[in-house]
């Protein structure tokens, strides 16, 4: 979560403009390792430079840049302590600097579930953040170094206290740069949907046999290590994010673009600001590399649209070859719904597993008859994604048609991550789910999802709005999104950290709705009430609860659940 002070959005120019414009045109397509020392390229300072390190306190950005193997100290094991390590991002490095035999310590202002794996394998963790974090018992030791995570303030006790005492502070990107840049780097980004595409294509590659890294920003039952998969090979799968800019310090082999539209509206004035960074990302492809991008998104599809000379690319078959002279000398493959990309999907309709059939095509040409678990159109969009990377990264090991065939057993088998239409549980004919979704699109999407899967019930949306900044921007895109539920109901806004004007409340977007009945309850304890006495009313109707936001919503599926048993005497 950002700790930057919110956007002022009083002024129209702020709410996003093409949204219904979006949606309309999906509509109307679907019909519907090697080990990575990191930490010898990181660490400055150690217990016997201690000195040196003290002197050297205010020449941060030299000691940033500066290779150090040689400082490091072969007698000791080096330690480095991770600050707001709750998170899906931080939690996943700590737990590979574990693997790579560190020391590892940890802290946040609170426990999370990322937390329990860390724990398993010994890392030292603090609840609530202390100088007495950063030193050992008899306050004779530090840590040769601090990694930190986005949503970290500069004025956190233990970042201030160790840049006191001369001890190197990394923000994550500059971690994940030397973590990654030994490696064939497969960077997954766009405003939505890097999650579950990085999942499903490092599942897959896994599956195929690829001794590959990878980490991503959710946790994924099917990954041994939540969001982590530790491997020797030269491959590395990484969700890699645009907030504050983290993704900017990559160098991806392949980079992975799914959509572009403005989110995270607290570091991005508008969407133009966003396209600017994505634009920067997409100069950090290394040459000979390849960019594969949603065709069909339309800002996405406007990155394209420049080269550094200032003219436009040639297009041909949906498959673009940018020279040097161009842009930075990578391919570009696209894919989507629209015959027009190359690799693409048609036939899409609902299967009985709750998910959906495709039949694949390239150029033009059906290749397989794809089937997935995960439903809604956006997760054929992300599947297509993967088929087109995988080709692109073992197109010299095996033919494509042997590729295909593989990669359509292991797509199927592919059950999803946690917090993206997942399911908590079922009571009687109330099924209940829970989504991550915290954005306009994200809503529509998971919306049609579960439109999909259950499409004769009644469907309840619990939607808690994340951040002040974020609804004030986007809350008439989100009536519209929320108004193809059944009934919503809207709570407070979850914002922890978020600085500035609350112009804004749970309660105008509740009032924002008009197409489907809302209200607005602010707990979510008597939303669980509320509810709990609807569905005992009419224990037998078929409904659909789905809660949404990136906050702490998802408490309310597993309570309301409890709370049904007990008042239904279920056990």
């Amino acid at each position: 979560m950002s700790t930057s002070p919110a956007t002022s959005v009083s002024d129209s120019r702020y709410f996003q403009p093409n949204f219904l414009e979006k949606v309309k045109i999906i509509v109307h397509l679907t019909g519907l390792r090697h080990k990575n020392t990191v930490l010898e390229k990181c660490i400055l300072a150690s217990k016997k430079n201690r000195r040196i390190s003290l002197i050297k306190t205010r020449a941060t950005k030299r000691e940033q840049h500066c290779n150090i193997e040689h400082l490091k100290d072969r007698n000791q094991q080096n330690w480095v302590h991770f600050v707001g390590v709750g998170g899906c991002g931080l939690s996943a490095l700590a737990l590979i600097a574990v693997k790579q035999g560190f020391e590892v310590s940890g802290s946040d202002r609170k426990w999370s579930s990322f937390m329990d794996g860390l724990q398993q394998a010994g890392v030292r963790l603090h609840i609530g953040h202390s100088t007495l974090n950063i030193q050992s018992e008899n306050g004779s030791r530090f840590p040769n170094c601090i990694v930190v995570s986005s949503a970290i303030s500069e004025d956190n006790a233990e970042v201030l206290h160790a840049k006191s005492i001369g001890i190197p502070v990394y923000k994550r990107d500059y971690w994940l740069a030397k973590l990654t840049e030994n490696h064939k780097l497969i960077a997954v980004s766009g405003t939505h949907g890097k999650s579950t595409t990085s999942a499903l294509l490092a599942y897959v590659l896994k599956s195929m046999g690829d001794d590959l890294m990878a980490v991503v920003g959710a946790y994924v039952s099917q990954f041994p290590g939540g969001n982590v998969i530790w491997g020797d090979g030269p491959h590395f799968v990484l969700e890699a994010d645009e907030y504050d800019g983290c993704f900017l310090g990559l160098s991806p082999y392949i980079a992975v673009l799914t959509n572009v539209e403005w989110e995270h509206v607290d570091f991005f004035q508008d969407e133009e600001a966003v396209k600017t960074f994505f634009r920067r990302f997409l100069k950090r492809i290394r040459v000979g590399g390849h960019l594969i991008i949603c065709g069909d998104d339309v800002g996405a599809r406007s990155l394209l649209d420049y080269t550094s000379e200032g003219s436009k690319p040639e297009h041909a078959s949906g498959t673009m070859l940018v020279t040097s002279s161009d842009v930075d000398g990578y391919n570009i493959i696209t894919y989507g719904i629209s015959s027009t990309n190359e690799w693409h999907a048609s036939s899409i309709c609902p299967n009985s597993k709750g998910g959906s059939d495709y039949v694949l095509c390239h150029k033009g040409q059906p290749l397989a008859n794809i089937s997935l678990q995960i439903p809604g159109a956006h997760n054929v969009l992300n599947s297509l994604a993967v088929i087109a990377t995988v080709t692109v990264l073992l197109q010299g090991q095996r033919q494509v048609h042997e590729l295909i065939n593989s990669l359509k057993l292991h797509l199927l088998d592919f059950i999803g991550l946690s917090r993206r239409f997942e399911r908590i549980g079922k009571i009687h004919r109330c099924h209940i789910y829970d989504d991550y979704a915290q954005h306009p699109t994200e809503v529509y999407f998971v919306l049609q999802a579960a439109r999909q899967r259950f499409p004769s019930m009644r469907l309840v949306v619990v939607f808690q709005p994340h951040t002040y900044s974020r609804l004030a921007a986007l809350k008439d895109d989100f009536a519209v999104a929320l108004s193809h539920a059944d009934h919503v109901v809207v709570t407070a806004v979850y914002s922890v950290r978020e600085a500035g004007p609350r112009n804004v409340c749970g309660k105008d977007l509740a009032t924002s709705i008009i197409s489907s009945p809302s209200e607005y309850i602010p707990s979510l304890d008597d939303v669980v009430d509320k509810l709990a006495l609807e569905i005992c009313k009419d224990p037998l109707r078929e409904i659909v609860i789905l809660t949404l936001g990136a906050g702490d919503v998802n408490t309310v599926g597993p309570k309301l659940l409890h709370e049904l048993q007990k008042r239904l005497c279920i056990t």
